[in-house]
């Protein structure tokens, strides 16, 4: 666990293997002004985590952003019948087994919207995104979306794999794979990363490869460039 600024921490999990890839994992934990837990992108759940959250205070909301997000999430519910559980339509479809209460839907309101924006992010075929703004920290919280693995965390052969699909720090953004499906919808894109850049985020916490903890609207700019995105 690590305090990234007040009410807001990171806890990093075990890798989990995907398109032959070892894909590190990452959760974020907010706490709310109520001391309620906002717990987004759920990893693998352990005793240590468990022990470290009831110190934190009470799970209030699970978030499930995208439909690849769900390796974990039966157990949390499971453990915490409590919470609410909130997903993408993909994600809800996906788990049949698992009980939602509320789908991340564009231009919704939640129990937490005082204090953290969301943004459905859309364009793709493929997937959609949820991505948050937790406003005290000016932190943006981002899953697939941009992915910024460290290269020293990968051998040479999957480096060069993650490379081409253009997910290496630095210069990490939206794998090859899923950018491409965006774009027919370049326009749609820009939209939503002009909202997301009206937030001023000063952070970027992905859940996978190296958080940017400054410079952050230029890295997203530079991440966004193949949209046609202006820099500056």
């Amino acid at each position: 666990m690590q305090s990234i600024g007040e009410n807001i921490w990171i806890f990093d999990g075990e890798a989990v293997p995907f398109f032959t890839l070892p894909y590190t994992t990452r959760m974020t934990v907010i706490r709310l002004s109520d001391g309620g837990l906002w717990v987004h992108s759920p990893i693998k759940l352990t005793a240590e985590i468990r022990e470290s959250l009831n110190a934190l205070g009470p799970i209030q909301y699970l978030i499930a952003p995208n439909a690849l997000h769900h390796l974990f999430i039966g157990d949390w519910a499971e453990a915490y019948p409590e919470a609410q559980l909130c997903g993408t339509r993909e994600v809800i479809e996906k788990r049949p087994d698992v009980h939602f209460n509320q789908t991340l839907l564009p231009d919704a309101e939640y129990g937490w919207s005082q204090e953290i924006d969301s943004l459905l992010f859309t364009g793709s075929k493929s997937m959609q995104e949820c991505v948050f703004f937790h406003r005290a920290s000016s932190t943006l919280l981002l899953t697939d979306l941009i992915e910024n693995f460290a290269p020293e965390a990968l051998p040479p052969l999957k480096r060069w794999i993650a490379r081409c699909a253009g997910i290496v720090a630095p210069k990490g953004k939206t794998p090859i794979d899923w950018r491409i499906t965006f774009y027919p919808n370049k326009a749609l894109v820009r939209a939503h990363l002009e909202t997301i850049l009206s937030w001023q985020p000063k952070a970027i916490v992905m859940a996978h490869g190296v958080p940017v903890m400054s410079g952050a609207p230029a890295f997203l700019k530079r991440a966004f460039g193949w949209t046609g995105l202006t820099p500056g």
